[in-house]
């Protein structure tokens, strides 16, 4: 009988281990899907840009809306959602008059709050997310209001995601919103 009990027990932890083999297997194999769309959409983003470098550089035509879209997509993927670029501000020095006051606008209060030193990183994550909300509440005033459904679709997120920004963005003042019937609305707060 005693045996028995050790080849139970035995099996019991060859089954255990079999189970957590296979479980990181599986937690491998998706984080390598996970990389692979990563690096699908790297590639779909540098054909775009180098395409819209190159119609620049040589000035052969327009670039289309559909280029445009996607690459403002891109953008804001990554947190960059209204960047201070060559086309816009000029070349030279007033794109680097303007690049410099918008971060300084954004850095200045966390740089007086932290003695006037920050890491790059938080510098980084700061000046992305400020850069987003920007863009996000210029969308919301452009359009005078919007659903988390509406964003979503605007933006390319999902709905919780969306709803999850409008809520944020309430929350710190910038928005207020209507909750009747029709559902949840946001517009600017102008108060």
């Amino acid at each position: 009988a005693l045996k028995q009990t050790r080849a139970v027990g035995i099996v019991g932890i060859e089954r255990k281990l079999e189970e957590k083999r296979k479980e990181t297997d599986k937690n491998i194999s998706e984080a390598f899907e996970d990389l692979s769309k990563l690096m699908e959409k790297a590639k779909e983003m540098v054909e775009v840009s180098k395409s819209i470098a190159n119609k620049i550089k040589d000035k052969q035509g327009d670039i289309t809306e559909d280029e445009t879209i996607r690459f403002k997509s891109y953008l804001l993927s990554m947190g960059i959602a209204n960047p201070v670029t060559r086309e816009t501000h000029g070349s030279g020095t007033q794109y680097h008059i303007q690049l410099a006051k918008q971060l300084g606008d954004i850095l200045q209060a966390p740089l007086e709050e932290r003695g006037g030193m920050m890491a790059l990183t938080e510098v980084y994550c700061l000046v992305n997310r400020a850069r987003f909300l920007l863009f996000f509440l210029s969308q919301v005033s452009d359009k005078g209001s919007l659903t988390a459904e509406e964003f979503a679709k605007l933006l390319g997120l999902s709905v919780l995601l969306a709803k999850e920004r409008l809520l944020l963005a309430e929350k710190m003042g910038h928005l207020c919103r209507d909750d009747s019937v029709e559902g949840l609305r946001f517009y600017p707060n102008l108060f």
